[in-house]
This record gives C-alpha cells, structure tokens and sequence, in this order.
C-alpha cells in the first residue's frame, strides 16, 4: 500500500494520474525512438509465447494477466512448459522465481545510474525491467545523456507490445501450429540478438564466454532452470572482476 501511494503521488506531482503524466515529458519521444525496434521484435516473440499458452491450455485471459503481472519473456515460457506438463503450481512458481532473480541485479545496476531519484519512480522502472529493456537503457547510459523518464517511458512501451502481441497469440493460437514458422526458436533467437549487440569489446567477449561456460556446466550437472542464474551471477563477477584489473593496471577499458 505504501508503494502505490508513493506512486500516486509521484504522479500528481506531475499533474497526472496514471501512465498519462509521461505525455507532458520530452523524454517519452527519446523512450519511444530507442524501443520500437524491440517492440517490432516483440511482436513474433510475443505471438509465439501466446500459441504455445493456448496449446498449454490457457486462454486468452489467462495469458493477458500473465503477461501483465510477470512480463518476463523467459519465464513466462518455462511455467507455460511445466504446466503443459503437468507440474504443480508450487513448482512452478519458485522455478520462474529462481529464473527471474536476474532481474533484481539488472534492476539494482541501472539504479546507480539514477542516484538522486524518488524510490516511487525507479520502483516503477523496476516494474518494466527485462532483458531487453535492460540492455537498451545500459547501451543508452553508457552512450550520454538518459533521463529516468526516457528509461520508463521506453521499458512501458515494451512491456505494452509485450502484453499486447502474447494476447493476440493466444487468441489465434487454435490456427497456428506451435512449430510453425519457428516460433518455437523465437525467444532463443531474442537472445542471441541482444548478445551480439553487446560484444563490442575483448571484455564483453570474455564475460559472455564465461557466462555461457558456467551456464553450460550448471545445465549438465545440476536439474532444474538454476543454470540460467548461475550464469547470470557468474557473467556479471567476471565481468566485474576484469574491468577492475583492467583500471588497476592503468588501462583503459576497450568498448571496441
């Protein structure tokens, strides 16, 4: 209760109620203008998580609160996988909730860029956080100039298309097979985009293949979806470690 308090009054002060105070903000062109090519990406991403929920046996309610209350692409897959298989609902809450703790450390990484800001506004930056919004507002920080308002107006577009595109998969999901078309690599494909985009550097090179060694390892030896964190938490300590060699030793960081 206190959070949506926050909240509300943090959109009063701008004199709206809602989402509709990103209207009178400069910073929701630049949001819109750096997220419409994910938006685009969303769309297939989006249809296929919808058919495969609708062959799972969700409807189309069902995948729009899905959607709208986790919005976590890869998580949202695998609790769709477990429940066609049969899991229980407890099983499959604490395995997206392991798989969805990243977010907490890619939410807590852009905090720092924000220091200064109201918890109301960056809780609602939280709220939109995933892999994909996440590497867009990284990229732009580290580029110049990103206001907290262009980082949510550009996460909320996303999370629209997001809501929007599983809700139309869903509801034309009986028409469609869940291979065809290879939506059933969608997500895997989202993924490898985003990697490649981020390698622009002997340092980003050496943390994704450290991520993807320990992800690996964990995948062959331990059961469930754990890998996916261990090669999160993994990524980002090396990724920690060798920056900090490489600024000890006096050199500068390569981002090219």
């Amino acid at each position: 209760m206190q959070l949506f308090y926050d909240l509300k009054k943090s959109f009063r002060g701008a004199g709206f109620y809602g989402m509709a105070f990103f209207m009178k903000k400069e910073g929701i062109w630049q949001g819109m203008r750096a997220i419409w090519p994910i938006c685009v990406g969303y769309f297939p991403l989006g249809l296929a998580f919808g058919v495969l929920a609708e062959k799972a046996g969700l409807s189309g309610l069902h995948i729009f609160f899905m959607s709208f209350l986790v919005f976590a692409g890869s998580g949202q897959f695998i609790a769709v996988s477990m429940l066609d298989a049969g899991a229980s609902a407890l099983a499959v809450i604490l395995t997206t909730f392991m798989v969805n703790l990243r977010h907490l450390l890619m939410s807590s990484s852009l905090a720092v860029w924000y220091r200064g800001e109201s918890r109301s506004r960056l809780s609602l930056l939280a709220c939109f956080i995933v892999d994909e919004t996440f590497a867009v507002n990284t990229s732009r920080l580290k580029a110049g100039a990103w206001s907290l308002t262009s980082a949510i107006s550009a996460s909320f577009f996303a999370y629209a298309a997001w809501v929007g595109s599983t809700v139309l998969g869903g509801i034309f999901g009986r028409f469609i097979a869940p291979s065809a078309f290879g939506i059933d690599y969608a997500l895997i494909a989202m993924f490898i985009c985003l990697l490649v985009f981020q390698l622009n550097g002997l340092l980003y090179v050496l943390t994704g293949l450290a991520a993807a060694l320990a992800g690996t390892l964990a995948a062959l030896f331990i059961p469930g979806n754990a890998f996916i964190v261990v090669g999160a938490v993994t990524g980002a300590t090396v990724g920690l470690f060798l920056k900090r060699l490489a600024l000890a030793s006096g050199r500068k960081v390569r981002e090219s």
